[in-house]
């Protein structure tokens, strides 16, 4: 490859760098805005009838036909080896493959302007925000499932999380017809002793359980699991019974310990915890206003993502507390209205956006390589016929100036 070719080729490229970043930087200024990003939101594929579709068609058949004019005329008349010809083949694909993906780069500006808007910091803040609010935020019928709500999502504090044992009663042993049912709730605690040791309970271990009240027999009966880490035996069993029911500071809320959306790369599990603390800090730890400080901050995230809400702040804070102190009411007149599934969707497609970008969606991808590929052997198979055709015309030439 002389040295006119290899030039030739770098200005080339420098062109389709400069194509590049000018569509990236249409698709950074052409960015809908956070207000507008709703479940349909993607990354462009190409269309065929939008301004980029027909301007990148346009832009590409002329890049490819004053390329390949100048390759043809100036850079084809050498004889090169077969190496030689792979290379240049190579770059060939790489000039089809870069000539093609100037929607790619639009994309890629799509995405820079939306990490500028809303940088992923500040996503996983509001993310945190809703998770710590959320059981503040069901629809008020959601409140009676026990699916949601129930004793066992509590985390926090102690000595939460307890699990559910469902005890039957029979009225008459002979008779088992006649039966009831209690739950009961224990204390969910973990004992790590030595392996050697664990049918053996050494000294620490017996006074841990001569604290809780029972021996190693009782504490068989009670295992949930047990985890071998090298030397050791962790035991994960029923501690103490509670009484969530009679526990003042237990309210509804509480008993819910689900995500509105994860954060990316965090445990769910540790996520789930920072919350429960979080939110029962809220409730009966801090004053009023830190609650009222905090549905504040929601009305300006769903204002942020254009979420239509009902929701007053100061209502929504005297609704939780009368309902934190009045247990046994139904939570029918929680002033919490918003769109919910509107929410949900846009975190979806954030999450969708930030963490699993599609620049090249899968509906186009079988076609996007037949058509790298075919623009491809185009024009290699033009470079191998025009680089045989001008050898050969130079042969004959200096056939007929010998002859002369």
């Amino acid at each position: 490859m002389d040295r006119k070719l290899k030039r030739f080729l770098i200005k080339s490229f420098a062109v389709l760098a400069v194509i590049h970043l000018a569509y990236f930087i249409y698709g950074y200024m052409k960015f809908v805005g956070l207000q507008k990003i709703n479940i349909y939101t993607e990354f462009y594929r190409f269309k065929f009838y939008d301004d980029v579709s027909i301007s990148h068609f346009f832009v590409t058949c002329l890049f490819l036909f004053f390329f390949v004019i100048f390759l043809l005329r100036n850079h084809s008349k050498k004889r090169n080896t077969l190496s030689e010809k792979l290379r240049i083949g190579i770059i060939l694909l790489l000039v089809s493959f870069f000539s093609l993906t100037f929607f790619i780069s639009y994309s890629f500006g799509f995405n820079a302007k939306l990490r500028t808007v809303l940088p992923e910091k500040d996503l996983n803040k509001d993310k945190t925000l809703l998770n710590v609010l959320q059981p503040f935020l069901y629809n008020y019928t959601s409140y009676s499932s026990e699916s949601l709500f129930n004793p066992e999502n509590v985390l926090y504090p102690k000595p939460y999380p307890v699990i559910e044992q469902i005890d039957t009663l029979y009225y008459d042993p002979d008779n088992r017809g006649y039966y009831s049912t209690e739950s009961n709730y224990y204390s969910i605690d973990t004992l790590t002793m030595l392996s050697a040791d664990h049918k053996k309970l050494n000294n620490k271990a017996k006074l841990a359980l001569d604290f809780l009240g029972f021996d190693d027999k009782e504490l068989e009966k009670r295992i949930i699991s047990k985890h071998e880490k090298g030397d050791s035996t962790e035991i994960i069993f029923k501690g103490i019974k509670v009484y969530p029911q009679a526990d003042e500071k237990m309210c509804i809320f509480l008993q819910n310990k689900f995500l509105f959306f994860p954060l990316h790369k965090v445990p769910e599990q540790q996520q789930q915890y920072q919350n429960a603390i979080k939110r029962y800090d809220l409730l009966y730890k801090y004053s009023q206003d830190s609650l009222l400080y905090s549905f504040q901050r929601l009305n300006g995230l769903l204002k942020k993502y254009n979420i239509e809400t009902q929701i007053v702040p100061k209502d929504l804070t005297k609704d939780v507390f009368y309902y934190r102190d009045h247990q046994q009411e139904p939570l029918n007149g929680i002033r919490n209205t918003y769109e919910r599934n509107d929410l949900k969707d846009k975190f979806k497609t954030l999450d969708r956006l930030f963490y699993k970008p599609n620049y090249l969606h899968p509906s186009i991808m079988g076609i996007f390589f037949t058509v790298v590929m075919s623009v491809w052997a185009v024009l290699f198979l033009l470079y191998l016929i025009w680089n045989f055709r001008n050898r050969k015309l130079s042969s004959d030439d200096f056939k007929e100036k010998e002859q002369m």
